[in-house]
């Protein structure tokens, strides 16, 4: 029987973004997917904050936008709770944002895959798993038994993978709220030219992707590019009717949350389109993300009552992806694998966090009225914008790496760099798998060390104004070690050697 190194089981966003992963660190993973064909079925509609920052260091931003220019973070506003952020207050908003349905992305990304040379296997449904101290062993309907090194289950909210590897789900059920949603078109003179969004009797200008929230709901209008808006609602405590969601059964949750008929049109053209019901919300975090062998990703994972799955489950997918590989190549450290899950973990519980704060000040009631009032009056401020916005974009995660420098443990931040090749972001440098050393101190100061570690180094100098003067970039673009000095004295510099040697050891060839 053939061993695979690694099976990824879900052929979606987040198994295909770790399948590319580990290809471009030198493993053949082998993609399971249990539907025949990728569904059409209308899911998430983009993601936002840092993702989309690692998307654009992965070469992936250009492939999913069209477009050769770099992301530019929303500096307008955006949303917390249903209340405006206003960004402007910012000097650098964190909050990047690509809009894309969730199925172009993964017509995107299987293209991509494809040109790797990854193998993705459609019409396999795992119903089995078992594994030893050697590797995992799995049952696949109508199928010969598949066997590897490593599994990875990227297969959704409903996880087999984590059923059979008997891995809990805990987490909060909440079953008062009903949302409905729909693409539909408005009439044009309830359009606002100057924001998009709609003009609402009794409620002035809803603008574009911002909600609504009511004493009895939340309503929202979502103008998303490449098909018809989509209109949603929610409301607390509402009798579920027999049948299947109709137009006429939004529009009649549209009236009881704003006071106002809105006339919606059904939408024309190629689907599908969204026309759904759905009761209940559930906010999840498995209780381990590894079990031996076999990982989880994505929503096999984690879970959010008010969305980001996908944004959290593609950055799993590349904190995963080179720790896989190095394991495999057998240059990793003895306990590489087992950062996995406290790492994500802190990602995952930052929007557990948002999920729960966000879920409480939507809800009904005049007393959470007043509650929004005084956050409201707080969102005036720049620190408390500041930190929300960090929050809901996943800035403010850092890995424990122990002492250091405060950057240590962060995402690299985005730097403009004059090297001998001409000028370049650092994400058309990082698009490669590997660990990267910037050079960026007087004199290059660091090319005695760098040789000595033989990681790849770039000298350059910073074509815009940071204060970092040095890094070390683990693949997954956090940073290992960090220096703000010209010229790192000794201490720095044996800190440099020791975190090189933490997450890179030579090989025991190695000298």
């Amino acid at each position: 029987m053939t061993v695979h190194d690694v099976v990824i089981v879900g052929g979606g966003p987040t198994g295909l973004m770790l399948a590319c992963e580990l290809k471009r660190a030198g493993v053949d993973p082998l993609v399971l997917e249990a539907l025949p064909e990728p569904t059409r079925e209308p899911k998430a509609n983009g993601v936002f904050g840092q993702v989309v920052r690692a998307l654009d260091r992965r070469g992936l931003y250009g492939r999913l936008t069209g477009s050769t220019t770099p992301p530019v973070a929303n500096s307008a506003y955006f949303m917390f709770a249903a209340m405006p952020l206003d960004l402007s207050l910012l000097d650098q908003s964190p909050l990047y944002a690509l809009p894309i349905p969730q199925a172009r992305m993964v017509e995107v990304f299987t293209e991509y895959a494809t040109e790797l040379g990854i193998e993705i296997r459609r019409d396999h449904e795992v119903t089995g798993l078992a594994q030893d101290e050697d590797g995992v062993t799995l049952t696949v309907v109508g199928r010969p038994d598949l066997r590897a090194r490593y599994v990875v289950g990227a297969d959704g909210a409903h996880s087999v993978t984590r059923k059979l590897s008997g891995i809990d789900f805990p987490g909060i059920t909440r079953d008062r709220t009903t949302s409905r949603s729909a693409h539909a078109t408005v009439a044009p003179e309830w359009l606002d030219p100057g924001t998009g969004g709609l003009t609402v009797p009794g409620h002035g200008v809803i603008r574009p992707f911002l909600p609504l929230r009511t004493a009895t709901g939340t309503f929202s209008y979502a103008p998303l590019p490449g098909h018809p808006p989509l209109v949603n609602t929610s409301e607390w405590d509402q009798p579920e009717p027999p049948g299947p969601m109709t137009l006429d059964e939004l529009r009649a949750s549209i009236h009881r949350v704003l006071g106002v008929d809105i006339p919606l049109v059904a939408p024309t053209g190629p689907g599908p389109h969204v026309l759904r019901r759905l009761r209940g919300s559930n906010t999840r975090v498995a209780d381990r993300f590894r079990c031996g062998r076999v990982f989880l990703a994505g929503d096999a994972a984690h879970i959010f009552a008010l969305g980001g799955a996908l944004t959290v489950g593609l950055q799993d997918a590349i904190n995963l992806g080179w720790k896989l590989a190095a394991e495999i190549h057998g240059t990793a450290p003895p306990d590489l694998l087992d950062t996995y899950d406290p790492e994500r973990r802190v990602a995952a519980d930052r929007m557990v966090l948002s999920a729960q704060a966000q879920s409480a000040l939507v809800a009904p009631g005049e007393d959470i009225t007043g509650l929004r009032a005084v956050v409201g009056e707080l969102l005036a401020e720049k620190s408390v914008v500041q930190r929300l916005a960090d929050l809901i974009s996943g800035t403010d995660v850092r890995y424990d790496f122990g002492p250091g420098h405060p950057l240590v443990g962060t995402f690299a931040p985005d730097l403009d760099l004059r090297t001998p090749a001409g000028r370049m972001r650092l994400a058309e440098l990082t698009h490669e798998t590997r660990p990267l050393l910037l050079d960026l101190t007087e004199g290059s100061s660091l090319a005695d060390l760098a040789a000595e570690l033989g990681i790849e180094t770039i000298t350059a100098q910073a074509a815009t104004d940071t204060d970092l003067t040095a890094a070390l970039l683990r693949p997954d673009t956090y940073l290992a070690w960090a220096s703000t000095s010209q010229i790192p004295d000794d201490k720095e510099r044996a800190a440099l050697r020791t975190a090189a040697h933490r997450w890179f050891p030579p090989r025991p060839d190695t000298p």
